[in-house]
């Protein structure tokens, strides 16, 4: 798989995603960008695409994704559990349908016991609830060949959650306008209450 494999996947992702009106972020470490890359690439991409955090440090992933710092610590920026929870990030502070995450290591250095060059990890993420991880080991390829393996995943992994029969449903975002209602009768309430008599 190289980068011409990403194209015809991103191309088929924005079509779905469009017809079935869902919004998509992506949160990328290792990748740097290059899966926003793939997508706003495709002309037309605007109307799915909303934005995509480059999250390289752990401090990034803190700051921009809200990763805990005891996930980090305990279990590497490279894990299941960052992953997960840069996706869940990605997904609510962008608000979007559809959200994916990679962190990884592409190499040449970078590799510690357990964790060796070539291995990512990724997640997706939908509005719905729905979560998926993958570990993906693709060895030592080179630094180029793993980044554009992790592209094609994570487009696939977009694709997967896509084509899901309610992944069009939207329900937080519908229990998010009867929350905006609500909030805005509250107001109106306290504006009627009664003056009580001056004291004499």
């Amino acid at each position: 798989m190289t980068g011409s494999d990403a194209r015809p996947l991103a191309r088929s992702l924005l079509d779905l995603c469009r017809m079935r009106k869902l919004t998509i972020a992506t949160a990328e470490s290792c990748t740097g960008g290059l899966v926003a890359g793939a997508l706003t690439d495709i002309p037309g991409s605007s109307d799915v695409v909303d934005r995509g955090f480059v999250t390289y440090s752990n401090e990034a992933k803190r700051a921009m994704l809200g990763v805990n710092a005891s996930t980090l610590a305990t279990f590497g920026a490279v894990s299941k559990e960052t992953a997960t929870q840069m996706a869940i990030g990605a997904l609510e502070r962008a608000g979007v349908d559809l959200a994916v995450a990679i962190t990884g290591i592409a190499g040449p250095g970078g590799a510690v016991p357990g964790k060796p060059v070539g291995l990512v990890h990724f997640a997706a993420a939908a509005r719905d609830g729905r979560i998926i991880h993958r570990e993906m080991r693709f060895g030592g390829i080179g630094r180029t060949a793993v980044r554009q393996r992790s592209v094609v995943e994570a487009l696939r992994m977009l694709m997967e959650l896509a084509r899901a029969p309610h992944a069009s449903a939207k329900p937080r975002r519908e229990a998010a306008s009867r929350l905006r209602l609500r909030v805005a009768r509250t107001p109106r309430r306290h504006a009627v209450k009664r003056r009580r008599p001056p004291r004499g």
